[in-house]
């Protein structure tokens, strides 16, 4: 049995073993190269930027750039940063006890130089993970620079150290971050004089703390995030700090509603529950995706602001969740969300949108039940065409009506099929099993669609939904299955 090649452990050894010192920049640019050959996947997880973000990506590294993401929430801007750290070098060495990960051949710290100076290549040093390489700060107004930057520390003054001894400082984020990435997410909401201390220490290498100047050549790639609105348009960033980031790359939503529910498949870890397996149809998955591409274009609400694909993503566990209840209740061996099942995604909704002041009289739930109506008539005329459904269309004309809703069993729906001449054909074009919950789902379906296009009256009561003829509301007062 062999066992792993010894690590150096001194400054000496390290010499010895011939170990050539990389910059961050360096690193990342031979490691992106080597990806590329081996042709990796470079950002595993992040799905719909192939042809769009990852190739700007790729430039800036191999350009050396400081790189800004813009754009809006949900678009995974800090997901591609945290994947950044996978292009750094496993391990690096350092100067034991070092706070900004000294590199044994060109320290920057007092402590450094002063440990080397004393002991030579006796000197100690210590591999560092890349885990340990990366630091990241939501940016907000009461970011001081003592945070990103350093301050004196009391109790070394205390210790008995001069103000003047660069030994009394405690350094910030970005100082130990050397030999790393440091990411600010929200870069417009720092404070201006914060922005002008960042844009100090990145472009001119130093920095005053508490009237201290300490030179900081470190070697570190700074990332950040912005709202487009607020790099853009509100003047809440300096220019010389903008001017720094060489690669300003815009993400954006999934361009189509395939992208899109590959990230909800990808992130709604529900396909099983309780032993019971989701079945979930693929009409009803385009329309939990549908819901959130209208809106992004919906006049009512605020395009600023975004509409984030987690709102697809809760909502498809919330759609599963109200189904999986209903299971539990009937004692039914499968998970088979429905339409009547959508009214559940009003709560996973409603805090993901904000109404536009234009939107006039409108409630935050009228809006959210205007965006499932239109989804589910987009993605019903993308399967059926009503054309084909005048039989069972005609079934109501002469007559009969029906009560679906959540509360109801699959098994309930069943006896449907034999007396509503023509849904049976409807349910044949939609391509699915025949288990009774699949059956339901599809009839739900066929009758709201015909109902959105003005085919069917749809009457709710007491939280079951009926429908009949257009134009006739039926009588209530009784618990009606069918006449």
């Amino acid at each position: 049995m062999t066992s792993a090649p010894r690590l150096p452990r001194t400054v000496g050894d390290l010499k010895a073993a011939g170990y050539q010192p990389r910059t961050v920049r360096e690193e990342m640019r031979r490691n992106l190269t080597a990806a590329m050959e081996a042709g990796e996947v470079l950002f595993p997880g992040i799905i719909g930027y192939d042809t769009t973000v990852f190739p700007q990506i790729e430039n800036a590294i191999l350009s050396g750039h400081n790189m800004i993401y813009l754009g809006e929430r949900g678009q995974g801007k800090s997901r591609i940063i945290r994947a950044l750290v996978r292009l750094l070098d496993e391990t690096i060495p350092i100067i034991k006890g070092s706070e900004v990960n000294d590199n044994p051949f060109a320290s920057i710290s007092r402590y450094a130089r002063e440990l080397l100076a004393e002991r030579g290549d006796d000197t100690e040093i210590e591999w560092v993970h890349r885990d340990r390489r990366y630091a990241e700060k939501l940016a907000t107004p009461d970011t001081t620079t003592a945070e990103l930057i350093g301050e004196i520390d009391p109790i070394k003054v205390a210790e008995g150290r001069y103000l003047s001894d660069e030994l009394t400082i405690h350094f910030g984020l970005i100082p130990r971050s050397n030999r790393g990435i440091f990411a600010i997410n929200e870069l417009p909401d720092l404070a201006e004089k914060v922005q002008v201390g960042l844009f100090n220490i990145l472009e001119e290498r130093d920095v005053q703390i508490k009237g201290y100047k300490i030179r900081l050549p470190l070697d570190v790639l700074v990332v950040a995030t912005a709202n487009p609105e607020d790099y853009t348009s509100r003047g809440r960033i300096i220019t010389p700090l903008k001017d720094r980031y060489s690669a300003h790359i815009r993400t954006h939503y999934p361009l189509n509603r395939d992208i899109e529910l590959s990230i909800i498949d990808q992130e709604t870890a529900c396909q099983k529950r309780n032993e019971r397996p989701v079945v979930l149809l693929q009409f009803l998955r385009e329309i939990i995706a549908e819901i959130t591409f209208q809106a992004r274009q919906s006049p009512d609400i605020n395009q600023v602001s975004g509409v984030s694909v987690r709102m697809s993503i809760n909502n498809m566990e919330s759609l599963i969740s109200n189904a999986e209840k209903r299971a539990i209740r009937f004692g039914e061996n499968e998970i088979v969300p429905r339409v009547s099942d959508l009214n559940a995604i009003i709560a996973t909704t409603d805090g993901k949108l904000e109404l536009e002041y234009g939107a006039g009289e409108k409630s935050q739930q009228q809006v959210i039940q205007k965006l499932i109506q239109t989804a589910v008539l987009a993605v019903f005329d993308q399967y059926l065409q009503v054309e084909t459904l005048e039989m069972l269309v005609s079934s109501f004309q002469e007559g009969w009506w029906v009560e679906v809703g959540e509360t109801m069993p699959a098994k309930q729906y069943i006896h449907h099929l034999t007396q509503l001449r023509g849904l049976k054909q409807g349910i044949e074009n939609l391509n699915i099993g025949e288990s009774p919950g699949e059956m339901a789902t599809a009839i739900e379906f066929i009758l709201e669609g015909l109902h959105l296009h003005n085919k069917l009256n749809r009457e709710v009561l007491e939280g079951k939904v009926i429908y009949n003829e257009a134009d006739k509301v039926q009588s209530v007062g009784r618990n009606p299955e069918m006449v």
